[in-house]
């Protein structure tokens, strides 16, 4: 054979990738992503492909046996990445069946006959604003199922807000302490619910600021039709960015971090039977609730231990993948972490419980499994990615060699693993991970859920139960110095090494032979993840708002001058609107369908129109939210856009006012 059709062995893991791309990109044109045996299929050879990558890893790159920092170095890096892509599989494993449950609750709509189930909705509150509070209120009180009653529960004993709930009509209750925290509440709840002449036949449970749809009940009910059934969980979502989303100016095209588990994983889990409850905007049937003895109290996560004293009694807990309800995301970057870190804490917490993967519970060997699954997650993905941040800078400041290996090697075992994985997760959940964004959002919280997760595995008794703060004034820049601290060091640390590294030989080793490559590729790659990351922790800014999901039509009456006009964005107190431009001062009246003529008075004149300040009646006010909250599709985007994060990032790099 010719020489010159002998590819180099760089040519040659260029090919292997090209394969694996090919493949990938045609993927979209043959898969059934609802069937079983297609995804197994994908996943399956992408649990080979890391196999032989971690193979490779363990085999060919690690640094010789002995007392060196190298050896140090490169066996715990392995160690982290061994952990990590085990979490990864067992995620794969999960991925492989998929569960929708929409055509069961449309066969078995209104399965109880002419008597509708008697409904209790508990509304649990410790420090929430009435602006939070009465939306909830107010959507739960609307909702179309008639058989119903709404409680009230506060933990804080607000005297303003027993008040709030006779206005409104609905049951107010307080406890004379806050024992067990949210569970606990709840817990008091239930037993003065046992004492009443008819008790509840189901219990939904909804946060303070999370607000139904109208069908939430009669959709989540229908599934009760299996006697088994006793829990049904729906999806979470949120009218309002989280922080990194609007820190970075993406909240338009880049789906919040909780989409992958409530639109992806939660339907995967409920493939398996072992779907969990998420707390809010869940049901759960009342005599289940009873056997169990209510909720438990050993965890701060109270819902996914509640999930496993059902699975333990036999009973089945289910997922509707149906956007009924949504709430407030955590506006504040510190608020965001600080919930996070108490879902793995309580994790943790659930590990070392009787209801443990290694206690004598009567659970199955899946239950067991799916809580192991979360142990890998919150235990090794985030120490991990600290880990890829912080090992390159080892070579690039102490010569210590992390991993010795060839490019093409790399390109071969890594690339193609790392590939084929990308693009099945596309074919699977299209526009649901942009790598560089996903690490970001990991790394933020990364050093606090990583002590969390450790304190918590060796010490889970004698935390703290922390709420997540709602609301509260968010007008200024905030720069979160305590967060950014660490990264900006990191930062700065990579940033110099790369610099110094490309200007001077003798800082640049070559020890590494062209596996110095990898470094410098990772070096550059983390340039780009610090830098989002720092940035992400100066908080712009922001106000509520609710943009309809496509513009609405309204009439502007003005002195006998009536106009019909766009209405672009609209929240509670204020509206911008397209059309004929009025000086500010006006007074005026917007007349909306199924709301009526509100009050309005114009505050500032736009480019196409006018901002407009809202003065609607309490009745108008209720329909608002209505509108606003309770109907309609699920807020925010379900799918990333690349040229919407790419436009939104380079404003928000150039420091653009334009939101």
């Amino acid at each position: 054979m010719p020489d010159i059709l002998l590819l180099s062995q760089l040519g040659s893991s260029a090919v292997h990738l090209l394969l694996v791309l090919g493949v990938g990109l045609m993927l979209r044109s043959w898969v059934d992503v609802y069937s079983t045996l297609h995804r197994a299929i994908l996943l399956g050879i992408g649990f080979l492909l890391a196999v032989r990558y971690i193979w490779w890893r363990g085999t060919e790159t690690l640094a010789s046996p002995g007392l060196t920092l190298d050896m140090l170095a490169s066996w715990s890096l392995f160690a982290l990445e061994f952990l990590a892509l085990m979490g990864s599989v067992s995620a794969f494993v999960i991925m492989s069946r998929i569960k929708i449950r929409s055509a069961e609750a449309d066969a078995h709509e209104t399965w109880w006959g002419e008597t509708e189930p008697r409904v209790a909705i508990l509304i649990a509150t410790y420090n929430e604003d009435l602006e939070v509070l009465e939306r909830t209120i107010i959507g739960a009180k609307f909702l179309r199922h008639r058989n119903k009653e709404v409680l009230v529960l506060d933990d804080s004993r607000r005297d303003w807000l027993r008040d709030y709930c006779a206005q409104q009509q609905v049951r107010y209750m307080r406890r004379p302490d806050n024992k067990g925290s949210k569970a606990g509440n709840i817990n008091h709840a239930l037993d003065r619910l046992a004492e009443d002449p008819v008790p509840p036949d189901f219990v939904a449970v909804l946060d303070a600021d999370f607000v139904p749809h109208r069908g939430f009940l009669g959709r989540s009910l229908a599934l009760f039709h299996d006697p088994d059934v006793a829990l049904v969980q729906t999806p979470q979502h949120f009218f309002n960015a989280d922080p990194i989303q609007h820190n970075l100016g993406i909240s338009q095209s880049y789906p919040d971090e909780q989409r992958f588990f409530f639109d992806h994983m939660q339907p995967c889990r409920d493939g398996w039977g072992i779907a969990i409850c998420c707390g809010t905007s869940s049901i759960c049937r009342w005599s289940a609730l009873r056997e169990i003895g209510g909720f438990p109290t050993e965890s701060v996560t109270e819902d996914f231990m509640l999930t496993l004293a059902l699975q333990e009694r036999g009973l089945k807990t289910v997922y509707l993948s149906e956007p009924l309800t949504e709430g407030l995301a955590p506006e504040g970057l510190k608020e965001y972490v600080t919930q996070r870190a108490r879902w793995c804490l309580g994790l943790m917490q659930i590990a070392r419980s009787s209801l443990g993967p290694l206690s004598a519970s009567k659970l199955r060997l899946r239950d067991r499994w799916s809580v192991i699954d979360s142990i890998f997650f919150w235990m090794t993905s985030f120490p991990f990615r600290i880990a890829v941040v912080v090992y390159p800078l080892l070579y690039w400041f102490f010569n210590i060699i992390v991993v010795d290996a060839s490019l093409p090697d790399v390109i071969t075992f890594f690339g193609c693993y790392f590939l084929w994985s990308f693009l099945v997760l596309r074919t699977l959940m299209p526009g649901m991970f942009v790598p560089i964004l996903h690490d970001v959002s990991q790394l933020i919280g990364a050093i606090a859920i990583s002590r969390a997760a450790f304190t918590g595995m060796f010490r889970p008794k004698g935390h703290p139960f922390s709420v997540t703060a709602k609301g509260g004034d968010r007008t200024k820049v905030t720069v979160q110095w305590a967060l950014m601290r660490p990264f900006l060091v990191l930062l700065v640390l990579t940033v110099l090494a790369l610099t110094v590294g490309i200007v001077s030989d003798r800082f640049a080793f070559n020890d590494a032979g062209d596996g110095k490559w990898v470094v410098i590729f990772w070096t550059i790659y983390n340039v780009f993840v610090l830098t989002l990351t720092v940035l992400a922790c100066i908080e712009l800014p922001r106000q509520e708002r609710h943009i309809a999901d496509l513009p609405d039509r309204a009439v502007f009456i003005v002195d006998g001058d009536i106009r019909r006009q766009w209405i672009s964005a609209m929240n509670m107190d204020e509206a911008r609107l397209r059309g004929k431009i009025y000086p500010a001062g006006t007074e005026a009246k917007l007349r909306i369908a199924k709301i009526g003529d509100i009050p309005v008075t114009v505050i500032a004149e736009t480019v196409d129109g006018n901002r407009v300040r809202l003065t609607p009646t309490p009745d108008q006010r209720e329909a608002l939210m209505l509108r606003f909250y309770a109907e309609g599709a699920a807020p925010g985007t379900g799918r990333a856009q690349l040229g919407g994060i790419l436009a939104g990032m380079g404003r928000r790099l150039s420091f653009s006012s334009r939101r």
